[in-house]
């Protein structure tokens, strides 16, 4: 009778298993592990992708200076152009000075007047474009007094326009992690009913299992170890979906999309290109996932077990 009953066992070598491989609770545990996964490993992906376009942004701007001459009676403006040049290339820390053309001025504003205005009869304030040759050295502080020479000269350091990206990217950051934090609570309450559902679906077997003396902490492992094997697969499925997904999306976005259109996706989010970085932070996914889903489902059981001794 006691080798009959011992048959119920789970053995390492292949036997008899207490959750069952192919049923029905484990494939739709999987399913939803990956699904859960995928999600994980896009919204930390948008993460990686936006803070490298927010940090290629800042660095970007940091790197430029603008001089802006607005028009004033009784100035000659292209003198007052070729010495904001002058001052800006003598300036320590600036690399190179050069004053827009009438031209590019006006096309920096057709994105608000429209293409194909006659703007000759506006009289439109010209931009120096300076850029830095270190950021940290450029003497901004004497090159904002010597511009005082020049009426209507004023220097734009793009300040403003830095704080605004680095807000954006830290409200991203925390909305990403708010996302990973709530997909995080909705596995393990995934993982809480699967592993009570395949308890007492499997109470029988449980039954036996004390009657012949198995502990608590051996039940335990066996739903750990099965519940960890559904958490690397599950969790490397979404992984690999993900990957895809960004994959795809850069296409589309190059092919499908116009050129406005995919310039404004680009900005945003670079040529969806994950680096090195974004594909580790992927991959930390799976064994993250894989921990969660044992830790969770060996504490259930435990719980379980203790209810119901």
């Amino acid at each position: 009778m006691i080798e009959q009953l011992k048959s119920f066992l789970p053995r390492r070598g292949g036997g008899a298993q207490i959750v069952p491989e192919r049923s029905v609770a484990g494939r739709t545990l999987l399913l939803m592990i990956t699904i859960m996964s995928f999600l994980s490993a896009v919204t930390l992906g948008g993460v990686v992708l936006v803070q490298k376009s927010a940090i290629a942004w800042s660095s970007d701007v940091g790197r430029e200076v603008t001089i802006q001459i607005r028009p004033v009676e009784g100035e000659v403006m292209e003198s007052n152009l070729r010495t904001a040049v002058a001052l800006a290339e003598a300036t320590p820390g600036v690399a190179a000075a050069h004053a827009l053309t009438l031209a590019e001025s006006e096309k920096l504003l057709e994105p608000w007047l429209g293409a194909g205005l006659d703007l000759t009869a506006i009289e439109v304030p010209r931009l120096v474009i300076v850029q830095l040759a270190d950021p940290t050295d450029a003497d901004i502080e004497g090159l904002t007094r010597n511009l005082g020479a020049i009426k209507g000269a004023s220097l734009d350091t793009h300040a403003a326009w830095r704080q605004q990206l680095n807000t954006m990217a830290g409200a991203v950051v925390i909305s990403g992690l708010m996302v990973l934090t709530l997909i995080g609570i909705a596995t393990v309450l995934a993982i809480v009913f699967a592993t009570r559902g395949a308890m007492a679906s499997n109470r029988e077997i449980v039954d036996v299992l004390h009657y012949i003396g198995a502990s608590n902490k051996f039940i335990a492992g066996e739903f750990q170890g099965r519940f960890l094997s559904i958490g690397l697969q599950g969790g490397l499925l979404g992984a690999l979906a993900a990957v895809l997904f960004f994959a795809l999306v850069g296409m589309a976005a190059g092919n499908v999309l116009s050129g406005e259109a995919s310039a404004q996706v680009g900005v945003l989010f670079g040529r969806f290109a994950l680096g090195i970085d974004g594909i580790l932070g992927i991959a930390a996914v799976v064994p993250v996932i894989a921990a969660l889903t044992a830790i969770t489902s060996r504490t259930t059981t435990q719980r379980f077990l203790a209810e119901t001794s």
